[in-house]
């Protein structure tokens, strides 16, 4: 298989890159690697996650959440 360069990719029309994007992203996708989350990482998530089981209507939905996270992209 010939390696494509970035100069190879730039001389593509703008439809043939996002094809190319696409049949990138198909490749990994149908190929996942598990993410390893370090130590650290699990203790955060476990620690969040006991915290939600103590008390679960402390957290927020996640449309309130979505809702929160776009209003702030409009205000920055």
């Amino acid at each position: 298989m010939k390696q494509i360069t970035a100069t190879d990719a730039l001389a593509l029309s703008i439809p043939e890159r996002i094809q190319l994007v696409e049949d990138i992203w198909d490749t990994i996708a149908t190929e996942p690697e598990p993410i390893e989350l370090t130590e650290e990482e699990k203790r955060i998530i476990d620690a969040r996650l006991e915290a939600y089981h103590k008390n679960p209507e402390l957290g927020s939905p996640w449309e309130d959440v979505y809702k929160r996270i776009v209003s702030r992209q409009g205000n920055g």
